[in-house]
């Protein structure tokens, strides 16, 4: 979509600008659109929705069943609760449903696309298309001032509206066109910015743990993995940099540098019983042939290298009852230090950003400056993972376009 030229040295007025048209700005905007405002869409990549398009493994995880205030993180808590409740999961599901988007429950209440994250940009597109709202692609925003109005220059020349909405997404994935826009744009107009850093995103080894988890990539195994208070019970992947898998990805949010990390690698069952009952039952059997009928074989070989490598062949008749508890404590209770992350290269999300105390968890409207609204991944609101992340970009969306 292209305007004459002679029209960008007035600057188009509209009644809306929405800066970023990934999963937030969308929403808002269609949202906005069908409230009958005339909305500007204005996206610095070559399509919409690249975010979307690779979630998902190419499926999109747009939301989850069990969503609720608990499973995001913030330095204010609180302030997700209202836009949350307000557009819930069952909101959106309705909008899918009424393109006729087939979708599936993968695990743990994530819902799926079930052929391609191309469904949910076109749910997107058309409803926008409908609400009439404009989007200008490969638009680039070069400068933003206010007077009266809000008076942005992009590559598609000069937008003037009363309300501004920033929906630029947080630093993760930059390859995917992520930048610190969005914050530098909080922070012209007097906002805090929260300290940021990856979220959702592997965890990186080195040294003899490296080596360890190198010669186990592509091993996964039902974990626990604790930091502090926190744990969740899900599958761990080995990789040749470190730790993935959805438990490392979840517990990275809550994990800080140079802190300790616990996983328990059977939490289901408990290994010192197991062990015991076994010597009794089996007592020539050794370590590796009991622990490996609940652990996968590779990783056990690994695992007695490291642990037990001076009880390798012997059978259990011959380990104290001590040896047995003692090996499967390290097993419940593998205690390491990650050397850091992937980083923003991989991470899912960016913890930190807009500071939402300087928000109103309402509207999204700042509070500092008016008519200026702060969506999505680019406020301090973090989801964990499986659907979150994104059901926080339509229920903060549709706050902010409701209050327009």
């Amino acid at each position: 979509m292209s305007l004459p030229a002679i029209v960008y040295s007035r600057g188009v007025k509209t009644d809306v600008i929405i800066i970023g048209g990934g999963a937030a700005g969308l929403m808002c905007a269609l949202t906005a659109g069908h409230r009958g405002l005339n909305v500007v869409v204005l996206e610095g990549a070559n399509k919409i929705g690249k975010k979307i398009l690779m979630s998902g493994g190419g499926r999109c995880n747009f939301t989850n069943l069990h969503c609720e205030p608990s499973c995001f993180l913030s330095e204010n808590p609180r302030f997700c609760i209202s836009a949350l409740k307000r557009y819930t999961q069952w909101d959106f599901i309705k909008l899918v449903e009424k393109h006729g988007v087939a979708y599936h429950e993968k695990t743990l209440g994530q819902l799926f696309c079930d052929n391609s994250s191309k469904d949910i940009v076109s749910l997107l597109q058309r409803e926008c298309d409908e609400a009439g709202v404009r989007i200008f692609k490969s638009s680039a925003v070069a400068d933003v001032k206010f007077s009266t109005d809000y008076a942005v220059s992009s590559a598609h020349g000069v937008f003037k509206a009363s309300k501004l909405v920033v929906a630029t997404g947080g630093l993760s994935i930059p390859k995917m066109g992520a930048s610190d826009f969005g914050f530098r744009l909080a922070r012209q107009f007097g906002h805090t910015v929260l300290p940021t850093r990856a979220g959702l995103v592997p965890f990186t080894l080195t040294g003899h743990l490296q080596e360890f988890s190198t010669r186990l990539s592509g091993v996964s195994t039902a974990s626990r993995m604790s930091v502090a208070n926190t744990s969740f019970d899900e599958n761990l992947l080995f990789t040749h940099r470190g730790l993935s898998g959805p438990a490392a990805l979840q517990i990275s949010s809550y994990w800080q540098l140079g802190h300790e990390l616990s996983i328990n690698l059977s939490p289901q069952i408990d290994l010192g019983n197991l062990l015991l009952e076994a010597k009794t039952t089996q007592p020539k059997a050794t370590l590796r042939r009991i622990i490996g009928s609940v652990l996968p074989k590779a990783l056990v070989l690994e695992l007695q290298n490291l642990m037990w490598p001076e009880f390798e062949a012997s059978p259990l008749a011959d380990l104290k009852n001590a040896a047995l508890q003692r090996i499967a404590h390290a097993l419940h209770d593998w205690s390491l230090i990650p050397s850091g992350t992937e980083g923003y290269r991989t991470a899912e999300v960016t913890l930190g950003g807009v500071d939402t105390r300087e928000l109103s968890s309402q509207t999204m409207e700042s509070q500092r400056q008016p008519g200026l609204y702060c969506i999505g991944e680019v406020v301090d609101v973090t989801g964990h993972l499986g659907g979150f992340n994104f059901q926080w970009a339509w229920s903060s969306s549709v706050a902010a376009a409701n209050a327009f």
